[in-house]
């Protein structure tokens, strides 16, 4: 368990780094195609600095969530502030949709009647920022949680649909300079805004499941139940629950049936043989009750939660 909490507090300041890093390189460079895409007047380098621009709030959003994050609990936030890195990720997944869809409007307006496009200038800048997303995404991937953290995966696409951006930026520059495609400039920045839309929509997806409370991916109910279950002295189990306080940090509640009979020291083992289950599927935090008689829901794994003007106490029934 100790080695969990420490695996957890290295990876946790690695991200920091990777992430203030990550968005010092960015931002600089995301200047530069500004500039770059006023000069040339291309759309695909405009779209792919918006992009750059929202990796930017991605990166420095998500930095602030981290530290905003190691802020302690209390009597008004009892499970601390680690939540906020989910409200950052939702955010970075809406702010690319938006940008996506001004991409697509500007797209359509410039196919209808193509501008002209320095090339040269825009094929030595798209190429210049292909290879400051990939150092970037390298970096990230390697120095960072990019796999199991949400708030990380969400400013680490941010950077690789950039990239992708930067390739189809590439394409343009070449298809106007060898065959006197005027179109392939905004038609390189729909590839960009249907890149932003998928890479976006996988991150939202999955930290509104957090917010709404949903069963972790990655975490199989059926397992945490027949592992409860098949704990000595467990008769049943009902009323579970089991949720996201964060990517990494999943809890589970549930009522655990055990004979009236048993000792105190007796239902202490149980419990902790419980816990030390749950933490080899994932769940960081278990909250057990213990009970010799089942209650009204005894036959509902899952027991409806009723508020408090549905004419029954706030919370489940005991």
């Amino acid at each position: 368990m100790h080695e969990n909490h420490a695996h957890c507090a290295h990876s946790h300041a690695s991200n920091k780094v990777v992430l203030k890093n990550s968005f010092l390189i960015i931002s600089a460079f995301m200047l530069v195609e500004i500039a770059g895409g006023f000069a040339t007047n291309s759309l695909a380098l405009l779209s792919d600095a918006g992009h750059m621009l929202s990796d930017a709030a991605a990166l420095g959003l998500s930095l602030f969530a981290f530290k905003f994050g190691e802020r302690k609990g209390n009597l008004q936030k009892t499970f601390g502030y680690r939540r906020i890195e989910i409200l950052a990720a939702t955010i970075n997944a809406v702010t690319l949709i938006v940008i996506a869809v001004f991409i697509v409007i500007e797209a359509a307006r410039r196919l209808q009647n193509p501008p002209e496009v320095a090339t040269a200038g825009m094929l030595a800048i798209s190429t210049l920022g292909l290879a400051v997303n990939i150092v970037v995404a390298l970096y990230m991937l390697r120095g960072g949680d990019v796999r199991e953290n949400v708030n990380m995966r969400g400013a680490y696409l941010h950077v690789l649909s950039d990239a992708a951006g930067s390739v189809g930026a590439i394409a343009a520059a070449l298809a106007m300079m060898c065959f006197g495609w005027g179109w392939a400039d905004a038609a390189a920045s729909l590839l960009v805004a249907a890149l932003i839309v998928k890479s976006g929509w996988g991150v939202l997806k999955d930290s509104l499941n957090i917010l709404m409370e949903g069963s972790p991916k990655g975490v199989s109910l059926d397992a945490l139940v027949t592992q409860i279950r098949g704990v000595d002295g467990v008769l049943s189990v009902h009323d579970l629950h089991v949720w996201s306080i964060t990517s990494g940090a999943n809890a589970l509640t549930a009522h655990v049936v055990v004979s009236g009979e048993l000792r105190v020291r007796e239902a202490e083992r149980i419990m902790a043989e419980i816990s030390h289950e749950m933490e080899h599927l994932g769940i960081t935090h278990t909250t057990l009750q213990l009970e010799s008689s089942e209650s009204e829901c005894a036959d509902e794994l899952i027991c409806e939660v009723r508020s408090s003007d549905t004419g029954g106490h706030l919370g489940h029934s005991h």
